[in-house]
Parts: C-alpha cells; sequence; structure tokens
C-alpha cells in the first residue's frame, strides 16, 4: 500500500513540474521580450538582424546589456555574480537543498538580459537554476527536511530541462546525473513526474516540438564507428579548450583592475565587434545550430563559427554575463561535428552517414563532455532522433569525449567552478552524512582519568587498567590537563627512583587534541588522521575543558556505517 507521504510527494512532485515548465516558458518570454527591446529580432533567429540594424547597433545592443548586467549583479546579487547550475549542485551536496528565491529571481533576470541582449551564452543554465530554487522554496515553506527538500529540488530541475528541449527522460536524468547523485527510486519517481509535468506545461505553450528538428540518420556500416571514436577525441579535446578559455578570461578578470560592474560591458563590446562579421555568434546560437544539421553551412563557414563561438562564449562568460554553457556546448559540437563529417564524406563517401549525422554525434560528445553528464546527454539525442543506430554512435563519441576530459581537466565545468570556490561535491553527500551525526551521538564514557597531582604509583595502576590504553589527566574541576600514555612515559614507565620527585602532570601530554560534545563526525574524523590518535578526549566546550567523555575510532567507523546505510535507505523510501 501506498504510503500517505508518498502521495503527497507525488503530488508535490507535479506542482513543482508544473512551476518548472512554467518558469522555462516564462524564461524564454522574458528573452524575447528584452531581444525586441534591443534588437527588435525573432528569437533564436539573429543573423539576418543586419536588414534592419547598422553594425554600431549591434555593438550597442551587447555593450549596454553588458553594462545592464553589470550594475544588476554588482548591486543586487549576491556574492556578485550570476549565480547558475553549479550553485544548485552546491545547493544539493553541501547545503541540504537550500536556495534563496530572490538570488534566482535575480539571476534569471540577468541571464534573460543577457541573452536578449546578444550574450553568447545559453538559457538552459539559468532556468536550471530558476527551478531548482522555486523546488527549494516550496521545500522551506513546507519545512520539509533535507532528504525532502533536495529532492524537490531535483525535480525542479528535471521540468526545467524536459521543458526546455521537450524531452522528458533526458530531463529526468540530467537532474540524477548531475544534481541528486543517485538513482535511488525514492529520488527517482517523484523526479520522473515532475519531469512529464514540466514537458505537458512547455508542450501545451509551445506545441509539441523539439528544440531541434532533426530527420532520421542511418549510420552507413560498423566500419564507422572508429571515425565516432575520433570525433569523440577531438570533441574532448574542444571542450577542454572551450572551458579553459572560460577560465583564463574568468582569472584575467578577477586580476585586473576593471571594476565588477564594468566587466560585462567590455565583453559585451568585444563580442559586438565579433558580430559584425559573423551575427550566428549572438545569443543561444540555436538557429546556425538547426543550419548546421541541415546541411546548409560550408566547410569554411562550420569552421568559422566553431573558432568564434568559442572565443564569444569564453568572454561572454568570463566577463560575467548570466546564461549557461549547454547550447554553446551543442553549437560547438555541430559546428565541429559537421566540419568532420564533411572531411569524412570526402575521404570515404560510401563509408559515410552523412554530414548531418556526424553533426548529431559532435553534438552529444561535446555537450556531454563539457556537462559532465554522458547519460542525459545521450538520451537526450536519442529523443530528438528515435534513431537507435545513431544513439549509439553517439554513445560512443560521447563516452570517449568525457572520459578524455574527466582526465585532462576534471569532472565537468560545473565542478571546476565549484573547486575555485574551494568545495568539492563529489565528497558532499558524505560530507552530509558526517555533518549530521554529533560527538555526542558517538562518545563513550569508559574514561579512565587521574588527578594531575596525582603520584606515579596510581599513574601506573589507572593506565594499566584502561583498556584502551590512555590515561587522561584533569584538574580539580574536572577540566582536561593533558594525556598520558604508556609511550609519554618513555623511560619512567619502569624506573621508581624518581617517584618522590614527579607526578601526573609532569609526565603528561599538554594541550592534547580534543573534541567538543557538539562537534561533528566528520570534524570528529578529520582529528584523527591529524593527530594520529584513536582515542581521543571529549569535552563539554573548549572554555570549561570538562572532560566528559571519549571517542574511540571504532566507534566512529561503527557510527559512519550505520549512516550511510540510514542515508540509502531513506534515498529509497525518500520520506
Amino acid at each position: 500500500m501506498v504510503r500517505h507521504e508518498q502521495v503527497v510527494l507525488f503530488i508535490l512532485a507535479v506542482v513543482i513540474g508544473m512551476l518548472g515548465g512554467g518558469s522555462a516558458v516564462l524564461f524564454r518570454e522574458t528573452i524575447t521580450f528584452f531581444q525586441e527591446i534591443a534588437l527588435e529580432a525573432q528569437y533564436d533567429r539573429l543573423d539576418d538582424i543586419y536588414a534592419k540594424f547598422a553594425w554600431w547597433q549591434i555593438v550597442a545592443s551587447t555593450t549596454i546589456g553588458g553594462l545592464l548586467v553589470g550594475l544588476l549583479t554588482w548591486k543586487f546579487i549576491p556574492g556578485r555574480r550570476v549565480h547558475g547550475v553549479a550553485d544548485v549542485v552546491e545547493a544539493n551536496a553541501l547545503k541540504d537543498g537550500q536556495m534563496n528565491l530572490r538570488t534566482g529571481v535575480l539571476s534569471a533576470l540577468s541571464s534573460a538580459i543577457s541573452i536578449g541582449a546578444g550574450a553568447s551564452v545559453g538559457r538552459e543554465g539559468p532556468v536550471v537554476h530558476l527551478g531548482a530554487t522555486l523546488g527549494a522554496w516550496v521545500a522551506a515553506k513546507l519545512h520539509l527536511g533535507p532528504s525532502l527538500a533536495r529532492t524537490l529540488l531535483g525535480c525542479g530541475v528535471a521540468a526545467t530541462v524536459a521543458a526546455s528541449f521537450n524531452a522528458p527522460i533526458a530531463g529526468w536524468f540530467f537532474a540524477l546525473e548531475v544534481v541528486v547523485g543517485h538513482y535511488a527510486l525514492g529520488a527517482s519517481a517523484p523526479v520522473v513526474i515532475a519531469s512529464v509535468a514540466g514537458t505537458m506545461v512547455s508542450r501545451g505553450y509551445f506545441g509539441d516540438y523539439p528544440a531541434f528538428i532533426i530527420s532520421s540518420r542511418d549510420v552507413a556500416s560498423f566500419l564507422e564507428f572508429p571515425a565516432f571514436a575520433l570525433l569523440g577525441v577531438i570533441s574532448a579535446a574542444v571542450a577542454i579548450v572551450f572551458m579553459k578559455s572560460v577560465v583564463g578570461v574568468r582569472t584575467a578578470m578577477e586580476r585586473s583592475t576593471v571594476p565588477i560592474w564594468l566587466q560585462p560591458a567590455i565583453g559585451g563590446l568585444i563580442v559586438g565587434l565579433i558580430a559584425i562579421a559573423f551575427p550566428q555568434v549572438l545569443g543561444v546560437g540555436y538557429a546556425a545550430t538547426d543550419d548546421a544539421l541541415r546541411e546548409d553551412l560550408s566547410l569554411t563557414m562550420l569552421f568559422a563559427l566553431l573558432g568564434l563561438k568559442l572565443i564569444a562564449t569564453a568572454i561572454s562568460l568570463g566577463c560575467g554575463f548570466g546564461g549557461g554553457v549547454f547550447s554553446p556546448s551543442l553549437f560547438l559540437g555541430a559546428m565541429l561535428g559537421g566540419a568532420f563529417g564533411v572531411l569524412a564524406t570526402l575521404a570515404n563517401p560510401e563509408l559515410s552517414s552523412g554530414v548531418g549525422a556526424y553533426t548529431i554525434v559532435g553534438m552529444g560528445a561535446v555537450a556531454g563532455a563539457v556537462l559532465g553528464a554522458p547519460i542525459s546527454t545521450i538520451l537526450m539525442i536519442f529523443e530528438l532522433t528515435n534513431d537507435y543506430a545513431l544513439t549509439v554512435a553517439v554513445m560512443v563519441a560521447t563516452i570517449v569525449s568525457t572520459l578524455i576530459t574527466r582526465y585532462q581537466f576534471g569532472h565537468s565545468y560545473f565542478a571546476w567552478q565549484l573547486e575555485q570556490r574551494g568545495l568539492n561535491v563529489r565528497e558532499g553527500h558524505e560530507q552530509r552524512i558526517l555533518r549530521d551525526v554529533k560527538v555526542a551521538n558517538v562518545m563513550a564514557r569508559d574514561t579512565v582519568a587521574v588527578d594531575q597531582a596525582a603520584p606515579m604509583a596510581e599513574v601506573r595502576e589507572k593506565l594499566g587498567a584502561s583498556v584502551y590504553g590512555t590515561l587522561f589527566v584533569i584538574d580539580r574541576e574536572g577540566g582536561l590537563h593533558g594525556t598520558i600514555t604508556l609511550a609519554d612515559l618513555a623511560e619512567t614507565a619502569f624506573d621508581t627512583e624518581l617517584d618522590f620527585i614527579i607526578n601526573a602532570q609532569d609526565v603528561a601530554r599538554l594541550h592534547p587534541p580534543m573534541l567538543e560534545i557538539d562537534q561533528d563526525l566528520g570534524f570528529a574524523m578529520r582529528s584523527m588522521q591529524t593527530s594520529g590518535e584513536d582515542h581521543i578526549a571529549v569535552v563539554e566546550d573548549a572554555i570549561s575543558l570538562h572532560l566528559v567523555g571519549v571517542i574511540h575510532q571504532r566507534d566512529v567507523m561503527m557510527a559512519y556505517r550505520r549512516a550511510i546505510l540510514a542515508a540509502r535507505g531513506e534515498e529509497t523510501d525518500a520520506g
């Protein structure tokens, strides 16, 4: 029988899914609103704008848009940066699913202005952050626990991705693969429901159309798969260059004396100048991606747009524009795959599946490597193409590119962003478990203590009675003064000639490692690792140093194991 809590969770998943789908629709319409103000251009179709505007108007749009984004970010957004997918990953791994609604809305607004003004960034990252924020906001309003809060956060992510691409399966797996971090049924089931709900909202508004219109492509021969693997290798190189370019620009901006609020305007000026000759680099670039899929671009244009889009996106993101990396990754992959396909077809027309097939494979390979999400990327391509044979080719290239990228660069672009802030979310789940268990729940009361004035005969007697070989020295008020082990006694362990001269405080090791009763298991494990001690005293607080117990390494490891098993059960049962 389905429990009452599960029914409530599924209802909340539907609500979050509808909110996420609605936020994706609203975000796209907001982009269109700003784009019509800046460029009076149809969304995603910016490469024909010179029929209406002079070159200086395009440059003015990206520059003024950058200035607005810079001022908005500098004045109103915490950290003076636009938040994105990396912050969602951090909230799930390290903040128990807690996010700030105001920050989410302002970041979405900054990103909408950025894309509307022509910055070379993606729209999916900002809407993922907005959807996650809405999920976290609902969880906070209902005072839900950390596990449910993280689940609803994942529901928001799934709904927005699914709504953006009309791909519910990909939205589901993206949320689990990138944000939630596991596939347990308890978390997976509500995420599925939210993903479907978000898709239905998007289809109800925009119609049942995928993000890209991709015709069916057949793989000519299995002898072609080495070429797909080679494309995966080259895609990894492009992904790494792309991410390192963003890193380089961001580092240069941080080291410069240019004010934070002015940096996006400088980036906008440069992007606008690039767009004078190549307007395809403006915005999300889906129009040019569609052109590549239709095989309408020449080899020269494919290579040119590959290089210039990489530069324009690195400058846009590095200089502080709001936006994501998903759309640019698809753009770069399409240009790379198209160019590779042209050359492969020229080399061996009989074994080539066509330029369009390589374009699709390139999109998956570059995007999967940048996002660190090969499974959801592969599933997205499958949903868009409904072509099993071509999806197998995408699998080969995407796995190859992802493995190489992880070895050479790191887990993903989002992981790099968090590492720049000194965070390691790959250990986040473990850290969260350790933080939830307190020293008070693990410590033992089997302390063997001796007064600091105790004679050596008493010290030897009590040390021998300690089953773990540690004696705690306390003062008259019960405060920890030091510790004594057999190694601390050294030559006085069996030599009684000095007993009338020295006592416990003379042989004690002063300032020993200690733990406070309200500290967590993670702190205890780090203290044991740093000090090399298997048994550490527990005090009431750092002021009184009143000895209340001892924590043993074996008990710490057992408590950690129990917490891991409980967390797995929680993930499976979801509340």
